[in-house]
């Protein structure tokens, strides 16, 4: 069986609930347990960070089932950790069964820019993020820390599914295109595609995502009506949103299953909740893969 907790616990992730008829009632020393919270030391980025891990209810000690991982990035308790976990627990429910029941692991940041973000060739956007331009670092420790140190601790399979929003929809894009292999599913929220004036646009990682995807792999990408961002090279996100998806529809691709969807009444602060939860239901999630391996 494989260890659950370690020496690496940093505790346990709760809110404290009270269930009196007042008013203003007053909190019991009951807590409502959400998740864990581990440390984890990278060799890769040479730094410990903060993994927020919310296991399935009938995950127990004596269990032999194994499950999906859903990996989060900003997923830390001030950021979509909470909302995420929650839209994965009733959309896995047994009067819902929208989704098999998963491990949510939340990936706490440390400094986003720094891991989402690409090298940028101009100055002036060099000089505003100046701690930019790592994310390969942060695919490498993925790719052969991070997962690997899921997989050996918790009973996980082989379905995978990587979100990210906004930096984190940049994130995911380029895992999409240097390393789409690690996961089955991504859902790509408002990506931050200007990056570099939209030089992910010109990556020849498209030319090959086919050929390196699992069979059965699916991207969801939603977007807002959130128009242009701020700076010198000025991208529209929507239009950025719908071409990523236009490029990968027009590769003709025979392992790899894409989903738009535009939300007119939603903007960038707004659309995260409604988007995940859209791609849960447009999902396919009988995979292949789904097997206690």
């Amino acid at each position: 069986m494989k260890a659950l907790f370690y020496s690496t616990a940093i505790g346990i992730l709760t809110v404290t609930s009270g269930c009196h008829e007042s008013r203003n009632p007053v909190p019991t020393k009951d807590s409502l347990n959400i998740g864990h919270a581990i440390t984890h030391s990278s060799k890769v980025l040479n730094e410990t960070r903060q993994l927020n891990i919310c296991l399935p209810p009938a995950y127990r000690a004596d269990d032999t089932s194994h499950y999906p991982v859903v990996y989060l990035l900003d997923g830390g308790m001030d950021e979509d950790f909470l909302h995420v976990t929650g839209l994965y627990q009733i959309s896995s429910s047994e009067w819902t069964h929208r989704v098999k029941p998963s491990i949510v692991v939340g990936i706490c940041n440390i400094d986003r820019v720094r891991d989402f973000t690409f090298p940028s060739g101009f100055k002036d956007e060099r000089e505003k993020f100046p701690s930019s331009g790592h994310s390969g670092k942060f695919m490498e420790y993925v790719e052969k820390e991070l997962i690997p140190f899921i997989d050996s601790h918790y009973r996980t399979n082989k379905d995978r599914t990587l979100i990210g929003e906004s930096l984190g929809g940049l994130m995911a894009t380029q895992f999409l295109l240097n390393k789409i292999n690690l996961f089955n599913r991504y859902v790509i929220i408002s990506p931050s595609l200007w990056w570099n004036d939209g030089s992910l646009f010109l990556s020849e990682g498209f030319g090959h995502m086919d050929s390196r995807a699992q069979k059965g792999t699916q991207i969801f990408i939603g977007v807002g009506k959130e128009g242009p961002n701020d700076g010198p090279r000025p991208h529209i996100m929507e239009v950025d949103a719908k071409k990523l998806y236009d490029i990968i529809q027009s590769k003709q691709m025979n392992n790899i299953q894409s989903h738009f969807k535009m939300f007119e009444e939603e903007n960038h602060s707004t659309v995260g909740h409604i988007a995940l939860y859209t791609a849960i239901k447009t999902f396919d999630h009988s995979w292949d893969n789904y097997k206690n391996d």
